[in-house]
C-alpha cells in the first residue's frame, strides 16, 4: 500500500485507489461536487496509513460466545487538526473512521507578496501531551504554513505530532524535515516541484477553491 521514500519522515501512499482518486482529482474538468467527493474519500485511504501503528492494549470482553481479551485503542483519544480552510476536506473524511476524536482548528493563510504563513484563528483540544495529533491539510507546499501548524500544536503541549496530506511538494517536504524532524509525514504524492507563486505543479490547482467552488 506504501512507498516509503523516507521511513523516518515521508512516506507516499501507493494504494491504487489513493493514486486512481487522486488522477480524477487532479483534471481541472472535475466538478466541485466530484472534487469534495473525492478528497472525502481519498481521506480516508490516507488515515489508515497515517494510524497504522497508533498503540494498542488489551481489554477484557464478552462476545456471543464467551469471554476473551480484546485489542481496542491505549491511551486519550486522537486529536485531529485542520488547518484552515482546505485542512476541513480531509477532516470529514477522517471523522467517518474515527468519529470519537477531538478536533482543533488552526487558521493560517499564505501572505502573496512573502509566502509566509500569517495566523488568524486557533483553537485546539485539551491535553494535547496525552495524544496522537494529527495535523491535516490538503498541500504542502513551500511547507511554511504547516511548519507554523507544527509550532502551535507543540506549543500547546503535543509531544506525538503527524501529517496528513494528499500532495506535497520537494521544496515542502524539506522546509518541515528541517523545522520538525520528528513529525512523519504521510501523503498520496510528492509532486516535481513549486512554481513562481509557491503552487505545486503539476498539482491540482488550489484545494480550497476547488473543494468550496471559489476563486
Amino acid at each position: 500500500m506504501q512507498d516509503r521514500h523516507d521511513p523516518d519522515h515521508l512516506t507516499i501512499v501507493t494504494h491504487p485507489l489513493v493514486q486512481h482518486k487522486l488522477s480524477l482529482m487532479r483534471d481541472k474538468t472535475a466538478s466541485t461536487s466530484s472534487f469534495r467527493r473525492l478528497l472525502r474519500e481519498i481521506s480516508m485511504l490516507l488515515a489508515y496509513e497515517v494510524t497504522r501503528d497508533l498503540p494498542l492494549e488489551a481489554r477484557r470482553i464478552e462476545t456471543p460466545l464467551g469471554p476473551m481479551e480484546a485489542p481496542v485503542l491505549a491511551g486519550r483519544k486522537l486529536a485531529l487538526v485542520s488547518i484552515l480552510r482546505a485542512g476541513n476536506g480531509l477532516l470529514d473524511g477522517i471523522l467517518e473512521l474515527i468519529p470519537a476524536a477531538r478536533v482543533g482548528f488552526v487558521g493560517l493563510y499564505r501572505d502573496p507578496e512573502t509566502l509566509q504563513p500569517v495566523q488568524y484563528y486557533c483553537k485546539l483540544p485539551a491535553e494535547l501531551e496525552n495524544r496522537v495529533t494529527i495535523l491535516v491539510d490538503p498541500m504542502l507546499a513551500t511547507g511554511n504554513s504547516s511548519a507554523a501548524a507544527v509550532d502551535l500544536v507543540k506549543e500547546a503541549g503535543a509531544r506525538e505530532v503527524r501529517f496528513l496530506c494528499l500532495l506535497a511538494a520537494p521544496e515542502g517536504v524539506a522546509r518541515m524535515k528541517a523545522a520538525h524532524p520528528d513529525v512523519p509525514i504521510v501523503t498520496g504524492a510528492l509532486d516535481s516541484h513549486l512554481n513562481d507563486h509557491g503552487y505545486i505543479v503539476p498539482g491540482l490547482g488550489d484545494a480550497g477553491d476547488r473543494m468550496f467552488g471559489t476563486r
